[in-house]
């Protein structure tokens, strides 16, 4: 295990700027996941942490050790990628052993830590098996043993899920997540995929156009996002944002309805969130929000109720159970005081401390 330090952290192509002094701490054994949109720069700053990518200036130190100029190979690190780049003609143990082989490791050794490494992972039946006789998941598993047996101080993966159907992204998820408690290794991984972020990360690095907007931990982004644009990114279905105007006591919202709040900051509000899962069915008439049901995507456990306002803003609702809805139908909701979201003209979070 090693911890990853990043100082002012930059890239650049030519006169293009793509990272922007990212500074960031990963304790040893800790498991951060970086989300973001695409093109945000997830994916470069992970490269430039495995030596794939040169840095266009800063520092970066792996176990204390700057890094800067060290080759990949020697940074103490393994990589697991989208593909899972399997040698066609070798079998999953030869595929496993490959790195190993080339550093001269002791046969006695290599057979050990792929063993060990098939166990942990569930492959043991298929080291015999070429790389065509196995599933997608079965593949990624064999990736990650590649990963396992160098004994890294720092595992990096790179969307190793993103090829896998939604049943396989779900259960190599907890494979992952049952490994990384197995090791106790320090895990990088970039995801764009918003479950995988909330359930696997001890801390989430939400980046946007190259710069860390948020750090912390799954349940600290869900909370209290410190902008509008982690409160929409974070969680599976997205914040809800209305503008405001501030009144005595409260706002109100578009179409005159006022929602009564007490806040310190309440002046210096510009736009309203919530969340879907927060914001409670009323009988008509009743509600905070008002308007026509547009369109019901039904889970079984729960449904997606997407309301349009009056002023044609669209509302979505998060409604428990499979409830019987019609669209068109008129639909009202209650906002809770204690889980509404103040944001100031620039989407700056208002918060009460």
């Amino acid at each position: 295990m090693a911890d990853v330090t990043l100082r002012n952290v930059r890239k650049s192509y030519g006169s293009l700027e793509v990272i922007h002094g990212v500074d960031l701490d990963i304790k040893s054994g800790e498991f951060v996941v970086f989300v973001g949109p695409s093109g945000c720069g997830k994916s470069t700053l992970l490269r430039m942490i495995a030596g794939l990518e040169p840095i266009s200036g800063g520092e970066i130190s792996i176990g204390g050790k700057v890094v800067n100029d060290v080759p990949s190979p020697q940074r103490g690190i393994s990589m697991v990628f989208q593909s899972y780049a399997l040698y066609p003609h070798m079998s999953v143990f030869d595929n496993m052993a490959f790195g190993l082989k080339l550093a001269k490791t002791p046969k006695a050794e290599i057979e050990q830590r792929v063993r060990e490494a098939a166990r942990i992972l569930q492959i043991e039946p298929y080291l015999d098996r070429m790389p065509k006789a196995l599933s997608g998941g079965q593949r990624q598993r064999v990736a990650i043993g590649r990963a396992i047996v160098r004994n890294p101080k720092v595992f990096l993966f790179d969307e190793p899920l993103s090829n896998l159907d939604a049943s396989l992204r779900a259960q190599t998820r907890i494979e992952i997540a049952k490994l990384h408690d197995a090791l106790d290794a320090t895990m990088i991984y970039v995801t764009h995929d918003q479950v995988e972020a909330m359930t696997l990360a001890d801390r989430i690095v939400v980046l946007n156009a190259g710069k860390i907007e948020q750090v912390g931990s799954p349940l600290e982004l869900y909370r209290h996002p410190v902008n509008t644009f982690v409160a929409g990114f974070i969680a599976s279905q997205r914040m809800n944002f209305i503008e405001i105007t501030p009144t005595s006591g409260g706002f109100s919202l578009p179409g005159g309805r006022t929602v009564r709040l007490d806040h310190p900051k309440l002046g210096e509000a510009k736009t309203f969130g919530i969340r879907p899962e927060h914001l409670q069915v009323a009988a008509e008439g009743q509600g905070d929000l008002s308007g026509r049901l547009t369109v019901i995507e039904q889970f079984g456990e729960y449904a997606l109720a997407y309301v349009e306002l009056a002023n044609g803003d669209l509302v979505t609702l998060k409604i428990d159970g499979a409830p019987e809805l019609e669209l068109h139908q008129t639909l009202s909701a209650k906002i809770p005081p204690d889980a509404v979201h103040l944001f100031d003209a620039a989407g700056r979070a208002l918060t009460v401390n």
